[in-house]
């Protein structure tokens, strides 16, 4: 959304435009007001255009809508309390080409006409003020000024000195509805994950997603039709960039081993995508014994030594008694024995 500047003059009957949340899911612009980037919707998403406007004109505020070849022009009112919406609905947007449209908002501020107005008949557009009314510039038929020209101009003639006219505008991109599906890989029988993925439609849109096996096909009726797979609708939420993103959980405990196709599409926009991705056997549980390691208790061979041989103790050899000795000692215990007598 633009900010552009204002006649000070014309302050007080100044087109004012807020920033309003629509509470339905679609861009919702606000003329007038500025922001990051140019919002890009999918064909088929609605888009409101809306905001506030002073005065309460009674016929209303101008609404031009230009694109490639394209251009529409119609009028919204004002409500009691000054605001106005007005919305491109499913259908509008559906028919419109891929690329960048402009919308301005026209008010008639103080004498309650539209001096820039446009001429059906001729495809042009006319400066009210001028005389009687003087064709500015072609807008449609042969020789008619392409989009951002024509937007261009028409901001210039609203802007010329003779005209009490104000204008807001912004501009948004329209682009062929996307649904993406994030690499899934192969899951087990009994898994339980998500499936994700990421798409242009407006956040709050609701897409179906199925889940089906590649080999499941219509039976005869003595035939068993066992179906494999999950289908469900998810809604798209609120991304970080260009792209919204949507997810939808699968519980695989009932699914077989096999090939399986997911399937997106839109409710109310026609987008689809596929992917596709496997449903392989569980694999066995390996118990892992865990084993403490026992201490090994390393003894220690000690060097083998020479033989030693054991020295035998000294032996003490005794002197042998003499003869006389003994004789001796005799005699002297005799002589001690009769001495006792007497």
């Amino acid at each position: 959304m633009i900010q552009l500047p204002l006649r000070i003059s014309l302050f007080l009957l100044l087109l004012c435009v807020l920033l309003v949340l629509s509470p339905v899911t679609a861009i919702s612009l606000s003329p007038g007001n500025s922001f990051s980037g140019v919002p890009t919707i999918a064909k088929g998403d609605p888009v409101f255009i809306h905001g506030t406007a002073t005065g309460q004109p009674q016929n209303g505020l101008q609404v031009w809508l230009f694109g490639n070849n394209y251009v529409k022009i119609t009028t919204v009112s004002t409500n009691a309390d000054n605001s106005y919406e007005y919305e491109l609905k499913p259908a509008d947007t559906r028919s419109l080409a891929p690329g960048q449209y402009f919308v301005l908002i026209q008010h008639p501020m103080m004498n309650g006409v539209f001096d820039i107005y446009y001429n059906a008949g001729t495809g042009t557009v006319i400066n009210r003020q001028l005389g009687t009314g003087t064709s500015i510039f072609q807008l449609t038929g042969s020789g008619s000024l392409q989009t951002p020209a024509g937007a261009n101009a028409l901001m210039q003639a609203i802007n010329s000195q003779n005209i009490d006219d104000m204008f807001a505008s912004t501009s948004f991109i329209v682009s062929s509805p996307t649904a993406f599906i994030n690499p899934i890989g192969d899951h087990v029988v009994g898994e339980k994950f998500t499936i994700s993925g990421s798409t242009n439609l407006a956040a709050g849109d609701t897409l179906m997603v199925e889940v089906t096996s590649s080999s499941f096909k219509p039976t005869y009726k003595s035939q068993s039709a066992e179906f494999s797979g999950a289908a469900g609708t998810v809604k798209i939420e609120q991304g970080s960039g260009a792209l919204n993103r949507w997810s939808f959980p699968v519980d695989a405990s009932t699914f077989k081993p096999d090939e399986y196709i997911v399937k997106v599409s839109g409710i109310t926009v026609d987008v689809t995508g596929s992917t596709l991705f496997n449903i392989v056997e569980a694999r066995p549980i390996t118990v892992t014994t865990v084993v403490t390691p026992v201490p090994v208790i390393t003894e220690r061979t000690l060097p083998s030594l020479p033989p030693t041989t054991p020295t035998p103790a000294p032996t003490t050899q005794k002197s042998p008694l003499s003869i006389a000795v003994i004789i001796a000692a005799i005699a002297l215990v005799s002589c001690a024995l009769v001495s006792k007598r007497k």
